[in-house]
């Protein structure tokens, strides 16, 4: 069986909390640092102790540094590494995602990577996060990894370059690709040194995917943040099989934010307006469902689902929208068809026709509304007698 990972970023993702994960899910430490040993630094201590986050036991990585340390250059980190006795699999790694740092870095900088020196990542901590992430992931023999949505946080971060805004740029262009949203928390939880071993390690993005979990690590982050567990969680097992079900249920790339509203004292003429601004601004879908709130007022269940990365943008749009004072936001699995467009004749003109498919099956055929209905009054005739021209068309093949 396939040996898997899964990495739970709810509250983002650095080099020692990726690392701590690692020692939680069982990976040895005496092992790991006769690994680490391998690359000749010097003036560090490594710390693995429990620590309390949120409620939550994890394990907290700390790499104390006794001495002054240099700003390395790429091509000394890529010597570094190269003249160590590490096996050739983690070299490569490590190698590759300093070789995307510097990419990163120049590009933002404008300068030739050649000249790039780091300060943050180029440190000896950052160093042994990323070569103890690729040590970790072939000690426990781990084949394929994948991870969650990040949460990059929110706000500012102190940098050797000044205050920037969180996601670091550094860290924003890495996860390029891949999906990230932020709940609100004010801090940067994803770090460069976080981003490049996950958008290096990782195959897919999205929900977890069927695993049988032997164990489950915790690392936990240097901050304390209140309600909120500064835990990175991985899930470690074998590849499952689930029966009856077709692979397409955990399609990586389908995670929504849910986005709910309710309202009791709105006047009905916002809601129109509000749905207009909200498919402008990128919701997938927004709907609308009469409830009874208390005081035995009616009221209002207004429903956005958009990707994670709209969420904050639509977040702000009901608050400014609509009357509502607070708001519930969570993220969904989500299983779509796959989806065509053809042309069919009918005797009052051609229609479009949507047609979804799952697995090369037609599950659904739909005339498309705008079509039909224009056709319905150029030619006067009923808009349902349209429609089922058009669905006889084109199951008599257009």
């Amino acid at each position: 069986m396939t040996k898997i990972a899964y990495l739970d970023c709810s509250s983002g993702i650095s080099g020692d909390m990726f690392l701590a994960a690692l020692l939680d899910a069982g990976l040895e430490l005496d092992p790991l640092l006769d690994e680490l040993r391998k690359v000749q630094l010097a003036g560090y201590e490594f710390r693995c102790a429990r620590a309390l986050r949120g409620g939550l036991t994890a394990t907290q990585v700390e790499i104390d540094i006794g001495q002054p340390q240099p700003e390395r250059h790429l091509r000394e980190i890529r010597q570094l590494l190269k003249g160590s006795a590490l096996i050739e699999e983690v070299k490569t790694r490590a190698l590759k995602m300093f070789d995307r740092l510097g990419e990163v870095e120049g590009k933002l900088h404008g300068k030739p990577v050649a000249e790039i020196h780091f300060h943050e990542v180029g440190a000896v901590d950052a160093i042994l996060d990323i070569v103890g992430a690729c040590v970790g992931i072939k000690m426990l023999g781990i084949e394929e990894f994948t991870c969650s949505p990040l949460n990059v946080g929110g706000g500012g971060v102190e940098t050797a370059h000044g205050t920037l805004p969180v996601p670091a740029p550094a860290t924003a262009e890495l996860l390029k690709g891949a999906p990230i949203y932020s709940s609100g928390v004010e801090g940067e939880l994803v770090t460069p040194t976080g981003a490049v071993i996950v958008a290096t390690l990782a195959s897919s993005f999205g929900p977890m995917p069927p695993i049988k979990v032997a164990r489950i690590g915790y690392g936990a982050g240097s901050r304390n943040y209140p309600r909120h567990p500064n835990v990175a969680r991985l899930f470690v097992g074998e590849r499952a099989e689930v029966l009856n079900s077709e692979p397409a249920v955990h399609n990586p790339g389908q995670v929504v934010t849910v986005i709910e509203a309710n309202v009791d004292d709105m006047s009905p003429q916002l809601y129109g307006y509000l749905v207009e601004r909200a498919l402008a601004a990128g919701a997938l879908d927004i709907t609308c469902a009469s409830i009874q709130m208390k005081k035995n007022r009616p009221g209002l269940e207004i429903t956005v689902l958009c990707t994670p990365e709209r969420a904050e943008t639509l977040a702000q749009l009901l608050f400014e929208e609509t009357t509502t004072i607070g708001l519930r936001i969570l993220e969904a699995g989500r299983l779509v068809l796959d989806r065509e467009m053809v042309n069919v004749e009918t005797p009052y003109g051609t229609v479009r026709v949507k047609v979804a498919k799952r697995a090369g099956k037609v599950m659904n055929v739909a005339p498309e509304y705008d079509d039909c209905q224009r056709l319905a009054a150029e030619r006067s005739v009923p808009l349902k007698e349209v429609i089922l021209a058009a669905r006889v068309a084109y199951r008599r093949g257009g």
